[in-house]
């Protein structure tokens, strides 16, 4: 079974925390507690940068 954190071919969305915190997430999944998605859904390329974006 493929990790769904490392599959090149589904779609992910980015999260958010309060502690402005960024996460990479499968399309599907629940998002947790605490979370809100801030990007919706798009290629994990797309996510990743959108993430290290927010990092500069």
């Amino acid at each position: 079974m493929t990790n769904p954190f490392d599959d090149t071919g589904r779609s992910y969305v980015v999260l958010r925390n309060s502690l402005t915190e960024y996460s990479l997430w499968p399309v599907g999944s629940t998002v947790p507690d605490g979370w809100e998605v801030v990007r919706a859904e798009d290629s994990r390329q797309a996510c990743l940068s959108c993430i290290e974006e927010q990092a500069a």
